[in-house]
């Protein structure tokens, strides 16, 4: 499926009141350190993401050389105010952390 097609799809299934509020929910919690509830939206979070993964047939060793930060982007284009989370962060730090770990290992 094409990066537009993927948008597309996930604004159909998930209103822009649901996303929006989707965010600012995480973002609420993160605040306050309410580990319970931040838990449950990363895993909704985590869902969305593992879709829209599947869904650009993205893999690590795939990706490694020539870097597509698609997926994330795709997230950031659907949730509005994503790239402001520790969920965000979180992923963007595991991308950078397995980019270093893959590129460092000989071939």
């Amino acid at each position: 499926m094409q990066k537009e097609e993927i948008i597309t799809t996930l604004k159909m299934q998930y209103s822009r009141d649901l996303r929006k509020q989707l965010v600012k929910t995480i973002l609420n919690n993160e605040k306050d350190q309410d580990n319970e509830a931040v838990k449950q939206q990363y895993n909704l979070m985590n869902q969305i993401f593992s879709y829209v993964l599947k869904e650009c047939n993205w893999s690590m060793s795939q990706n490694s050389e020539n870097w597509d930060n698609s997926p994330l982007d795709i997230m950031v284009e659907v949730f509005p105010k994503l790239e402001t989370t520790q969920w965000y962060k979180e992923q963007d730090i595991d991308v950078k952390k397995n980019i270093d770990v893959v590129i460092g290992q000989p071939r």
